[in-house]
């Protein structure tokens, strides 16, 4: 009981020391999630006590989805209730969503593109606007009549994602929900990123490799 009343008060005195901070910087992640939602606030009940801290729902929130954990398996770190820690992972997710879909989940604008395409040059791979890869999230639930078209080639049941991210880990290009039997091909087959460029609608940009000008970008 003592080491648990230790815990809390410094994380309370870590928490205020946090408040005092960002009223000298700026656009903190935690800053910009109080605006969009009133669960990054640190709040007080009727009798002035604190409430949960806002660093301890999205601690408890990341682990969860970082780990594929339960509102139960994080109880002892969180010392939250369940039903608090399911709401927090709800209005976590669609802050998150609200807050940076549409600059990191939209397709790059010609400016965008051309800004790509000049840090890309400096490391020495003209032409590339992204890097695109597949990985496999396990499917822990699967039902089992879905079981074998799911089932990867390590024998589990798992969900393709398809992602493009530029140099900074900007993602702008998301493709989820391919059966994990599949192939990287056939993913690439299915998803939408080459729709634009097959349709001779893709984006209009110009670079050079060994003197010869390009007008379609690489992934």
């Amino acid at each position: 009981m003592l080491h648990r009343e230790v815990d809390e008060q410094v994380v309370i005195a870590v928490a205020l020391q946090d408040e005092e901070n960002q009223g000298r910087c700026h656009g903190s992640q935690v800053g910009r999630l109080r605006n969009v939602d009133s669960i990054s606030i640190l709040g007080c009940d009727t009798a002035g006590i604190l409430g949960l801290l806002p660093e301890q729902k999205h601690t408890t929130v990341i682990r969860m989805l970082a780990y594929g954990a339960s509102a139960d398996q994080v109880d002892e770190i969180a010392r939250m209730g369940k039903s608090t820690t399911l709401e927090a992972l709800v209005r976590f997710c669609d802050a998150v969503e609200t807050l940076y879909t549409r600059n990191y989940l939209s397709r790059p604008t010609p400016w965008d593109l051309q800004r790509l395409l000049q840090k890309v040059e400096t490391r020495g791979f003209p032409g590339m606007i992204g890097s695109i890869d597949c990985i496999h999230w396990q499917w822990k639930n699967c039902q089992t009549a879905l079981q074998c078209d799911y089932e990867n080639r390590k024998c589990q049941t798992s969900i393709i994602l398809e992602a493009v991210a530029g140099f900074h880990t900007w993602v702008w290009h998301a493709f989820f929900g391919v059966a994990g039997s599949q192939n990287d091909i056939n993913v690439l087959g299915q998803s939408l990123v080459f729709n634009d460029v097959s349709r001779g609608q893709g984006p209009n940009i110009t670079y050079q490799v060994n003197n010869t000008v390009y007008q379609t970008g690489i992934i």
